[in-house]
C-alpha cells in the first residue's frame, strides 16, 4: 500500500467513524432524550422499568380500577389527599399549568392521577369534586390503606399513615411523582419542587418517544 493509499484509507476510516458517531448521537437523542437536561428538569429515569402491582382501587367515578389498567398514556402518580393544606393544591396547580403549556400532542399522552393517602375521608365523590377545581381530566384513585401503601412502596414514594382518631389530622407524604409509561410500568420519578418551565421543555420529547 502506497503512502497515498494509506492516507486515503485513514481519511475514509476517520470520516466513517465521525459519521457513525454522529448518527449514533442523533438516534440516541431521539430515543433517550438528553439525560442531563432531563435530570436538570427533575425527571429521573430508571435503568430498567418496574412492574406495578395489579392492585384493585376505585376511581373518581366510583368504578373499580386495577393498577395494570393505567396504560395507553404516560401517568404521573401523585400521592396526596383532598384535605391537604399545602403540598397537594400547590402541586396540582403546577401540574395544571404545565399541562396547559404543553403542545396538544404531548398533553394528550399524559394523565395526572392523584392516589389518595387518606382513604378514610377521600371518597370517589370527594376526589372528583376536588380534582375538578384543577382540571376535569385529572384522575383520582382511592382504596384500602393496605393497597395504597403497597402501591406507594412499590414505586418508592412511601407515606406515613395518619392517626385518624385526631380531629383535623394531616398525612405526611412526598411531593414527588411516580412516572409510569404507556405500558403501565414505572419508568422513573419527577422530583419536587417542580420547575414548570423545564418540565414543559422536556416532557414532550419524553412522552412522544413511545
Amino acid at each position: 500500500m502506497t503512502r497515498t493509499q494509506k492516507t486515503v484509507f485513514i481519511l475514509v476510516a476517520v470520516v466513517a467513524l465521525i459519521l457513525g458517531l454522529t448518527i449514533n448521537k442523533v438516534l440516541s437523542g431521539r430515543n433517550q432524550g438528553n439525560p442531563t437536561a432531563l435530570i436538570d428538569a427533575g425527571i429521573i429515569l430508571l435503568p430498567q422499568s418496574r412492574t406495578v402491582p395489579a392492585l384493585e382501587m376505585t376511581d373518581e367515578n366510583g368504578q373499580p380500577l386495577n393498577l395494570d389498567q393505567l396504560t395507553g398514556k404516560w401517568s404521573l402518580l401523585f400521592f396526596g389527599y383532598t384535605y391537604c393544606p399545602d403540598i397537594c393544591p400547590t402541586t396540582l396547580a403546577q401540574l395544571r399549568q404545565v399541562k396547559s403549556e404543553l403542545p396538544k400532542a404531548a398533553a394528550d399522552k399524559l394523565q395526572v392521577v392523584l392516589v389518595s393517602v387518606d382513604p378514610n375521608r377521600d371518597t370517589p365523590a370527594q376526589l372528583k369534586q376536588y380534582l375538578g377545581y384543577f382540571d376535569k381530566d385529572f384522575r383520582g384513585l382511592t382504596g384500602s390503606l393496605e393497597n395504597t401503601q403497597k402501591l406507594a412502596n412499590a414505586v418508592s414514594i412511601p407515606f406515613i399513615p395518619a392517626d385518624t382518631s385526631k380531629p383535623g389530622y394531616t398525612v405526611d407524604h412526598s411531593g414527588n411523582l411516580a412516572l409510569l409509561g404507556p405500558d403501565g410500568k414505572q419508568r422513573g420519578f419527577i422530583r419536587a419542587p417542580f420547575n414548570n418551565q423545564k418540565l414543559v421543555a422536556q416532557l414532550p420529547g419524553l412522552v412522544e418517544r413511545d
